[in-house]
């Protein structure tokens, strides 16, 4: 519940910020102030608290909280909408004192239920390992599916190793995943393993903790199976010497099933003495921030969703057993194996129904017609396991994790626009000393970590570049929002609204037969279009809208900007594809802080009035002088993801401007009278792109190199178009945080051919074609060294010569080379870097293929097994 007053919160700092300039807000400072206070005050309670059984609490907590959003929200869009450049802010209305009022009342009824919360006392009795293993099993589940199991037997494999291997010390093994994945089952297939109880024949015990654990009943089950008895009249600590004494000198395995909490496993490690014998905890979880708590060393062991024909295999063997499936119903059937994603829950519930039911095709096609919705209706317990990986989040993910549902099955969604949308909601809460995308990025990383999305692609270096759900969890997140009342969702058209918070449509059907009450939709704050279709929507949204904060239309196809977006004054991310250019009157949108505008070419210079701007991704566009920019200062101002192309007179002027930019792009034009780009002063820059900086050509018939000056905290670095040369090398060696480095359809070059320069940048004119000879060389020189570089990636060029060692390179761990086709051989010591794990080439010759095989080779001749070669598409 708490999750509902950080919008409020956010909007009210926003308010109060001393440095802001667009309200005076002294008269009613007190008022605001008082709220802001009260919020905040209810939400750190609400943080720390453990509330169960609250819901109209829920109730009230976001209905007061959406209160005071509307009324203050409304007021500050009437005060925009009159077109004052500084506002007064007068708002002192009987609504707002009685939120107060309410605010007041909702705090008096948590702090009561805190209270009684602390007296309260809540015994739980555990059932043994057994009942409660029992107790997770589907209730469709039939007794063939009970003993089901498939696509383990490499993971048994691993952990058997591990758990029997040669390493004396005592070893955490931490098996993980989403839940009901098989992480038990994988446990207790590896418990019971024979070559396991022989291993461990004197002391091994399992035991299921769970959300709300009880110690005492975990000692005591532990107790059962390692000594065979209870002992049921011994308090807590002395069960715990006796624990702790029962296993001291002994071989021992201990699995400790469904750990949620940190604080389970600080109150019983102490008691698992290290004996240097060979001891093994394994320990199954959702999170893998308690698997890193448990052990930093410890090597996590993920366990993966099940490959489409591991899940038919699985379906066939709960709903048939030994027997062949119908040839009338494979078809059907493996596609609802597909439909359960991976999932062996949702395999096993949907193959015990399919087992109880009848064997038609018309019966089959049925149910394979929504499996997701059927396994719900099957069985209740399906979803209580899924919803307790929710239950468990802080409040603070909560509302990320929903936002997930306002996207289509199977829907990929990148990284930095779900942190773009987190933000511009005002679920992220600032700590002063990092950026609201910083601390959105955690909250990304996070729910990674809890299993609860999935990376669905990865970028070229390795980071996660692309995010999906399980369809299970998406359904989770469509029952939440009739309960919380989060977003309304729709798949397709003819929809009468209710006036929902947050609304997402699937635009794939098109939009024409959408009904839309203007009155119902007054109060929505964000609109996101999904489904790419060449359409628009009714007039009628855009008159309802007046209150949206983000309004995401990227799927869209418009022939013209709707200009009646300029009057959503409230709006804090546009993002938008249309076929026109972005007309003037974008400054009205004070709020903005991201726009993602495919919109032509000619983007307003107004752009740069927008000082809550932190996103900007458009078309190429060319900055204005100095004066005409009005010396803006784009303090909050975080990415520019597009060229800048940039005159010499404003380049200085501009780059001044955004001190705090992370990311950026940049170009030149070679009418440019100077030959620097300076960002030397861009402290917070970290990811760099450079494209096509010219070759600057005077009257003379003389030319010179443009140069870049690089601020030193580089991170990553693409090189597009460039001309590289030793000067250029020295300059890249000298960013010593530098540890991803492209370079694309560059020209290498000697220094004496390029006048000692430091950059030229090559005129397409200047690259020879694949027919002509070419006779590029790269020589990485004694003494260059990329001292952080991690990743390399060469692709599209014509470099025939590559000379390097692994001193240049020392802590490389993946190099990419992508169609280089001249390129003869990979250097032979690259293989010797330590650190490097993969070596991957596509569209190169063979002999360069030939020579990554014998580095391959050599590595393994030497005891390196963990070097991975992966070769595409080859040319003679």
């Amino acid at each position: 519940m708490a999750y509902n007053l950080q919008p409020l919160i956010t909007i009210l700092e926003g308010i109060l910020d001393p440095q802001q300039t667009r309200w005076i807000v002294d008269e009613n400072n007190p008022q605001l102030q008082s709220l802001l206070d009260k919020a905040t005050s209810l939400q750190q309670v609400l943080d720390k608290s453990s509330l169960t059984k609250v819901d109209s609490l829920e109730n009230q907590v976001r209905e007061v909280a959406h209160e005071a959003e509307d009324i203050i929200e409304s007021h500050m869009v009437d005060q925009m909408l009159s077109r004052s450049n500084c506002v007064r802010f007068t708002l002192s209305t009987p609504n707002l004192q009685q939120v107060t009022r309410d605010l007041d009342s909702v705090m008096e009824q948590v702090a009561k239920l805190v209270e009684m919360e602390k007296d309260k006392k809540m015994p739980q009795e555990l059932d043994s390992a057994v009942e409660v293993e029992d107790k997770k099993m589907p209730s469709y589940s039939s007794s063939s599916s009970k003993s089901a199991v498939v696509g383990i037997d490499a993971d048994l494999m691993q952990l058997k190793d591990r758990l029997t291997g040669t390493r004396k010390e005592l070893e955490i093994v931490p098996i993980i995943g989403m839940g009901g994945v098989g992480k038990t089952t994988l446990a207790r297939k590896l418990y019971e393993d024979p070559s396991i109880i022989s291993h461990f024949e004197y002391a091994r015990a399992w035991t299921t903790i769970s959300q709300d654990y009880n110690m005492r009943q975990i000692l005591l089950s532990l107790f059962r199976c390692i000594i065979g008895k209870e002992e049921c009249d011994k308090d807590d600590n002395a069960l715990k010497d006796m624990l702790y004494k029962s296993l001291y000198g002994r071989k021992y395995l201990i699995v400790l099933d469904d750990i949620w909490s940190t604080k389970f496993w600080d109150e019983i490690r102490t008691y698992f003495p290290d004996n240097n014998n060979g001891s093994r905890i394994v320990i199954t979880t959702r999170e893998s921030d308690i698997a890193n708590y448990a052990d930093s060393l410890s090597l996590h062991h993920q366990v993966q969703l099940l490959s489409m024909s591991e899940s038919w295999n699985l379906l066939h063997q709960i709903v048939f057993g030994e027997e062949d499936c119908p040839r009338e119903l494979e078809e059907i059937g493996q596609k609802i194996a597909s439909a359960c994603g991976g999932l062996p829950l949702a395999i096993s519930v949907i193959g015990g129904l399919l087992s109880k039911s009848e064997r038609l095709e018309d019966v089959w096609e049925k149910i394979g017609n929504n499996v997701i919705a059927t396994i719900v209706e099957a069985d209740d317990h399906c979803s209580s396991i899924l919803s307790l990986s929710y239950n468990h989040l802080p409040n603070h993910l909560k509302p990320c994790f929903l936002y997930m549902g306002a996207f289509p099955e199977d829907y990929e969604i990148r990284g930095s626009r779900l942190v773009r949308l987190w933000v511009a909601e005002g679920f992220i809460k600032s700590n002063g000393k990092r950026s609201l995308e910083e601390e959105a990025e955690d909250c990304l990383k996070s729910l990674i970590e809890r299993n609860l999305l999935l990376v669905r692609k990865y970028k070229k270096y390795g980071k996660p570049k692309s995010y999906g759900m399980h369809d299970l969890l998406r359904d989770l997140c469509i029952r939440k929002y009739d309960e919380d009342k989060f977003m309304y969702v729709k798949n397709g058209p003819k929809v009468m609204f209710s006036n929902p918070r947050r609304m997402s449509f699937d635009i794939s059907n098109g939009m024409k037969d959408v009904n839309v009450s203007i009155e119902s939709m007054s109060l929505t704050r964000s609109v996101i279009c999904i489904g790419s279709k060449r359409d628009k929507l009714p007039s009628g949204v855009f008159l309802a809208l007046r209150l949206v904060r983000v309004l995401d239309l990227m799927d869209m196809h418009l022939q013209e900007f709707p200009t009646e977006i300029f009057e959503f004054v409230n709006l804090r991310y546009l993002a938008v594809k249309c076929h026109s250019s972005i007309p003037r009157g974008i400054s009205r949108l004070w709020k903005l802080q991201t726009l993602i505008g495919y919109c032509g070419f000619d983007v307003p210079f107004e752009l740069w009035q927008l000082s809550e701007l932190r996103n900007l991704k458009v078309y190429v566009f060319e900055l204005l002088k100095d004066e005409e920019m009005n010396n803006s200062v784009l303090k909050k101002l975080q990415m520019i993801s597009t060229t800048i192309v940039t005159k010499a007179s404003t380049r200085d002027g501009f780059f001044k401007g955004i001190p705090n930019i992370k990311k950026l792009a940049v170009g030149d034009d070679f009418r440019s009278k100077t030959t620097e780009i300076d960002l030397s002063y861009l402290h917070q820059l970290e990811i760099l792109t450079c494209n096509f900086i010219k070759t600057i050509s005077f009257p003379n018939g003389s030319d010179c190199r443009s140069k870049v000056l690089f601020p030193c905290n580089i991170r990553k670095l693409e090189v597009n178009g460039c001309v590289i040369n030793s000067g250029v090398m020295r300059t890249l060696c000298a960013l010593h945080k530098l540890e991803v480095l492209t370079i694309s359809a560059c020209k290498f070059e000697s220094q004496e051919e390029t006048c000692g320069a430091e950059w030229e940048v090559a005129d397409g004119d200047e690259f020879e074609s694949e027919e002509e000879t070419c006779d590029e060389e790269w020589e990485v020189v004694d003494g260059d060294v990329f001292c952080s570089l991690k990743f390399l990636c060469l692709e599209h060029l014509s470099l025939v010569r590559w000379i390097a060692d692994k001193t240049n390179f020392p802590r490389l761990h993946h190099l990419c080379v992508d169609n280089c086709w001249y390129l003869e051989e990979i250097p032979s010591e690259i293989g010797e870097i330590p650190t490097l794990q993969l070596i991957e080439l596509e569209y190169c010759r063979e002999s360069a293929v030939a020579s990554a095989k014998r580095i391959e080779e050599e590595q393994s001749e030497n005891g390196n097994y963990d070097l991975i070669l992966r070769i595409t598409n080859t040319r003679p």
